[in-house]
């Protein structure tokens, strides 16, 4: 059996951001609204530029599964086999989110 490679590690930003002064995160009153905190944490989200793609997949025993991909092509491959297998999941890009459940079509059965 051959040798799997080790996933590349991705770098992050943490220990920028926790040497960052407090005041550069909070509004100068200290306070933020309820509005302002969804709007930032639903809307506000980025991605790396060395990331082309989160997929995260919900399977059927309520777990969600997160995959992260550099490439289209692996990351078209696995949403063709994710609606192949009818798994429903979310696509996150710099475009926008999208959530998205495989139906098969209906079609009328002759012999009904």
């Amino acid at each position: 059996m051959p040798k799997r490679r080790k996933k590349p590690y991705f770098h992050n930003n943490v220990e920028a951001i926790k040497d960052t002064p407090d005041e550069y995160f909070l509004p100068p009153d200290g306070q933020i609204t309820y509005e302002d905190f969804m709007d930032w944490k639903l809307n506000g989200y980025e991605i790396p530029a060395t990331v082309l793609c989160i997929i995260r997949e919900h399977k059927p025993n309520g777990k969600i599964k997160e995959h992260v991909y550099q490439r289209r092509h692996a990351a078209n491959r696995k949403i063709k086999r994710m609606i192949y297998d009818g798994h429903e999941f979310s696509i996150v890009d710099r475009e926008g989110c999208q959530h998205i459940v495989p139906t098969l079509p209906e079609y009328d059965d002759p012999l009904a």
